[in-house]
């Protein structure tokens, strides 16, 4: 269970005001008005099924609901205390004490607060199989009185909880979880309008909505079947079953679901801890061991026995670090103070402006970030559709050899500065500023890549496809006079790979980085190894001890290693420069480690994103915000030991908008990213392709336990199907059996937290 605890009266008097606005918006909740002598107390958890419930008390205020940006959810607001009026759209309600005002999570409230209360906040994800295959989500606000049948219990439940919130368990509060989506599913179906439910469908509905409640009494019996159920409710299983069709179900399936979530709920329990897995399964109507093991992996992606063991115990009992935030770790949001407000609407370039159309982006500390995306960062420069940059990049391995790769470097110099008063660049990942979870560093290092940008693309709205296409790149040379000329970059197999829990060789659990000189003879590029190391513990300018490389931009001691000169002889490597990071700023409130790829781009390490070649992301924040890093000499399909050769780069790019109602239909269809070169189309699929929704609050720590190339390889199949079906308009009959002739699905990285599979689709397929 997670939560957060705020009380003003822990702050001065001059900043309580901002503190209470921090905690609201640290529950998605935004402080519109209040006085400056505001009091407030916040206490906050979500549950295992991301519940999350908010309870308030203050002094008069003003707060938002808007929870669009989020997953699908319904959210009820119950007054404890004190008078409200609550504002949606069209209507406007006044609340007393008791009762409540619900919606959707698209639909936003305002909620006045005129004097002294207190207040219940409720989040329920719409995903909850209670509500999914139920009524549809309300389109207003609405109330609900007390003096109800339905309002009556909701109210007595949900005030229990406010009551308790400080003591509240995991183990308490599954009751409430099972509980509080049917009461809000009866409440939604006993309110929606005759037109809302299409007239005779209303009947369906509510006799649907008891089968839910006669199946959810009987799931425990083994013999469960579509007559009993028929026969309890004075109706035919032929009609029972078209019943469900309508919702898009099936009886059987419904059931099993139920079945499965009971049981996942038990296995984590630490009341059914003595309990053997069999005895669980048979109590909730499973008789067979390895069917329900099939299905339980199928649902959650683990078999029951792996989810039995803590999710975050398998990294930790073996003595292995994992990357990402800690399930617990409180999510971090950028200070508006520092760094401009998120761009609502992006102001028109001016006339000089609009003739200059080849900008030049260095790096420097104003103009990257350091392993984190957010939409709420301040563009570093704003372009237009057809723009072209030139953008300088920069390794985050470049310490692994600062003589070669910053020293001298004016650049390099000024983005990695740090010494025992203070960085150049503070933050270096998504974790929290004050290094409290790890104590590695300020960002913890929950994200690595140095990134350029964010760029502002004019005109670039929610639904659009940003294409980023890479005309030129070429590696950063040393600046250091004893390597002038020349280009390295850094190799490090690290604890991340996919490698290091199966090394045959002592020491085992070992760290090694290969330097890697780049060179430039005409017409052939190659990379040859220098000498590699084994990592030994690095004290940083902080005094922080590094016995693994868990921070990025440690400054690696020469006097602390042994440099190997005797390796990878007469082997040379083609170089395929390219960018592993090419993102848009995700629609999400807090800060996004860098390392996993989504949807929204980011962390892609697909080696054909280089010279010639395009990238396709959708647009999810006003603007776009684009950034680039994370730059690459060359990679093996896989990146296997964790990282390819990282080299600081500077490349030249075109950016090209492609509006949502303008562009060609496959553009237009595309909600992940696409890569294409000259001869094919690369679709890329990952594991979690849409982690941060999928997961919830603990998003950041959930999607490095989850992956699997199994996962990332059907979402590239579908990915793939749907694009060839858009594309040529094929059946999917035709498009499955392309895909499996003539399209390679290859293994684009296991080294990111979130696994990627790509599928090349050659154009010289079609003829036309």
């Amino acid at each position: 269970m997670t939560g957060v605890r705020l009380t003003t009266n822990a702050y001065p008097h001059d900043q309580r005001l901002e503190a209470w606005r921090f905690a609201l918006r640290r529950v998605s909740l935004t402080l519109e008005m209040a006085a400056e002598d505001i009091y407030g107390d916040l206490v906050s958890f979500t549950s295992g099924q991301r519940l999350q419930f908010i309870r308030i008390t203050g002094t008069a205020q003003t707060i938002a609901i808007d929870f669009r940006q989020e997953a699908r959810c319904f959210w009820l607001v119950l007054l404890l205390e004190g008078a409200l009026r609550a504002t949606g759209g069209a209507a406007r309600l006044e609340i007393g004490e008791g009762d409540m005002v619900y919606g959707s999570g698209d639909t936003p409230c305002e909620i006045a607060l005129t004097g002294e209360f207190r207040l219940l906040v409720v989040k329920v994800p719409h995903n909850l199989p209670a509500l999914k295959a139920r009524s549809p989500l309300p389109t207003d606000i609405s109330n609900l009185i007390s003096d109800t049948a339905t309002g009556r219990m909701l109210s007595g439940l949900l005030r229990t909880v406010a009551d308790t919130i400080l003591d509240i368990s995991d183990d308490q509060i599954r009751p409430v979880e099972l509980a509080l989506p049917e009461l809000i599913a009866a409440t939604l179906l006993d309110r929606a309008p005759t037109k809302a439910l299409g007239g005779a469908a209303g009947g369906r509905a509510a006799i649907l909505e008891r089968v839910f409640q006669s199946i959810e009494m009987r799931l425990s019996d083994a013999n469960l079947n579509t007559h009993q159920i028929a026969a309890e409710h004075d109706i035919s299983p032929r009609y029972l079953q078209k019943l469900f069709e309508a919702h898009g179900e099936s009886f059987g399936h419904y059931v099993k679901l139920r079945r499965l979530e009971r049981c996942r709920l038990d296995l984590h329990s630490p009341l059914h801890a003595q309990r053997s897995i069999s005895e669980i399964l048979f109590q909730w109507g499973f008789n067979d061991s390895a069917s329900f093991s099939r299905a339980f992996r199928e649902q959650y992606g683990m078999s029951p026995r792996e989810y039995r063991k803590s999710p975050e115990a398998d990294a930790t009992a073996a003595g292995l670090p994992r990357r990402g935030r800690p399930e617990k770790a409180r999510d971090v949001r950028l200070d508006a103070a520092k760094t401009g407000a998120a761009i609502a609407t992006l102001p028109p370039l001016d006339d000089a402006a609009r003739t200059v159309r080849h900008h030049l982006l260095p790096v420097r500390p104003d103009t990257i970030h350091w392993g984190y995306f957010s939409r709420s960062l301040k563009p570093v420069l704003e372009i237009r559709s057809g723009d072209y940059v030139t953008v300088e990049t920069l390794t985050h391995h470049a310490n692994d050899d600062a003589e070669r790769m910053v020293e001298g470097d004016a650049g390099a110099e000024s983005v990695y500065h740090w010494t025992a008063d203070g960085k150049a660049v503070e933050r270096r990942g998504a974790g929290p500023i004050d290094a409290s979870a790890f104590g590695r560093g300020p960002g913890e290092g929950y994200g690595v890549h140095i990134c350029t940008g964010p760029i502002a693309i004019e005109g670039a709205r929610p639904g659009d496809v940003v294409e980023v296409r890479i005309l030129d790149m070429a590696t950063r040379p040393s600046a250091n006079p004893r390597f002038a000329g020349r280009s390295f970059g850094s190799n490090a197999a690290a604890y991340w790979g996919f490698h290091y829990s199966d090394l045959i060789t002592e020491p085992k659990q070992r760290e090694v980085v290969t330097i890697y000189e780049i060179g430039n003879e005409p017409g052939r590029t190659t990379a040859q190894a220098v000498y590699s190391y084994r990592w030994t513990p690095q004290t940083d300018p902080s005094g922080v001890v590094h016995d693994r490389i868990d921070y990025p931009g440690i400054p690696v001691d020469p006097e602390t290693i042994t440099r190997n000169y005797d390796v990878l002889r007469d082997i040379t490597i083609p170089v395929r420069p390219h960018f592993g990071v090419v993102a848009l700023a995700p629609a999400h409130s807090e800060l996004v480690d860098s390392v996993p790829p989504a949807n929204f781009g980011g962390n892609i390490d697909n080696w054909r994103l280089g010279a010639g070649a395009s990238v396709f992301l959708p647009v999810s924040v006003p603007g776009g915000l684009l950034s680039l890093g994370d730059p690459h000499a060359s990679q093996g399909d896989s990146e296997l030991c964790g990282t390819a050769i990282e080299c600081s780069m500077t490349a030249t790019i075109q950016v090209i908008l492609h509006p949502a109602k303008a562009s060609a239909k496959f553009i237009r269809d595309l909600d992940y990213p696409m890569i294409e070169t000259r001869d094919e189309w690369v679709i890329l699929g990952f594991s979690n392709p849409d982690y941060l929704k999928e997961f919830g609050p603990n998003a950041q720590s959930e999607v490095y336990k989850q992956s699997s190339i199994d996962l990332a390889m059907r979402d590239c199949f579908r990915k793939a199907r749907r694009f060839l079906m858009t594309l040529r308009d094929l059946t999917e009959d035709e498009a499955i059996s392309l895909l499996s002739v003539a399209v390679d699905f290859g293994i684009s990285q296991v080294a990111n937290g979130n696994w990627g599979v790509h599928a090349i689709i050659r154009k010289s397929l079609f003829s036309a």
